[in-house]
């Protein structure tokens, strides 16, 4: 029995949007390498009426227009009936925010079905009814979903197994280990009279090991204090009370 590849279904009103940037890069080179597969679903091809309608006006009245429950419910699951696997997820600024964890656990299974919301946003039964689950890129509002699935999918792609040749490398990232990344540096070593750090030259791998977790709770003690609240052991107004050498805020 063939294992499916991670698969990405996206129900969406423009499918044309997709694969767009995932067509390119990381993400793009895996697909053509079959590593993961994208299936871009038209919700208008699951209206009933020759319009194609798939909103209506919102009960109780107010601005704009609201997507209807049937036509989702009806694109869900037909997107079931021929194999799409994963959570079902819904694209909104109201959702849970979107993590490091989170694009993990989806990297995990077997893919993900990802809902584009338009207009005023989707008929709250469908979300209920079908246990769709929120998720939010960020606190803004963008003209549709498309965009925010396609960071989902992006985040969530460059974790499957063979998309990223280092696979040491997505242990040094931003947020894996709780904290931000620590700043890089490469050549020249001398660029408008800034140096590289002494220590990155020194050859002392355990040195510079250690300068870079102490820049890491540095800048993210600085830039993110919150994500020092979530880690057990670490005080936010403690961790990196010791100034490490180099500090990137200061130039």
């Amino acid at each position: 029995m063939t294992t499916q590849p991670w698969t990405a279904t996206v129900l969406s009103i423009f499918p044309e949007m997709f694969p767009g940037p995932l067509g390119h890069s990381l993400a793009g080179k895996a697909m053509e390498r079959d590593l993961w597969r994208l299936a871009a679903v038209n919700l208008r091809d699951h209206a009933s009426d020759r319009h194609r309608t798939v909103d209506d006006t919102p009960f109780g009245g107010g601005s704009g227009m609201v997507m209807r429950p049937d036509v989702i419910g009806r694109a869900v699951d037909a997107a079931r009936e021929g194999g799409a696997q994963g959570p079902l997820l819904y694209l909104s600024p109201r959702g849970r925010p979107l993590t490091q964890s989170r694009a993990r656990q989806l990297a995990d299974g077997p893919g993900l079905l990802a809902l584009c919301g338009r207009f005023e946003g989707v008929d709250e039964r469908v979300l209920e009814a079908r246990g769709f689950e929120e998720v939010s890129i960020g606190d803004f509002v963008l003209s549709g979903g498309e965009l925010a699935a396609m960071v989902l999918i992006d985040a969530t792609v460059r974790l499957l197994p063979g998309v990223i040749g280092d696979a040491y490398s997505l242990e040094e990232e931003s947020f894996s280990g709780g904290l931000l990344e620590y700043p890089q540096y490469t050549r020249p070593q001398v660029w408008e009279d800034r140096q590289v750090p002494e220590v990155l030259l020194s050859g002392h791998h355990e040195r510079i090991r250690a300068w870079r977790q102490a820049m890491a709770l540095e800048v993210t003690r600085r830039r993110r204090p919150d994500l020092l609240g979530e880690m057990t052991g670490h005080n936010p107004r403690t961790v990196g009370a010791a100034q490490p050498s180099a500090d990137p805020e200061r130039g």
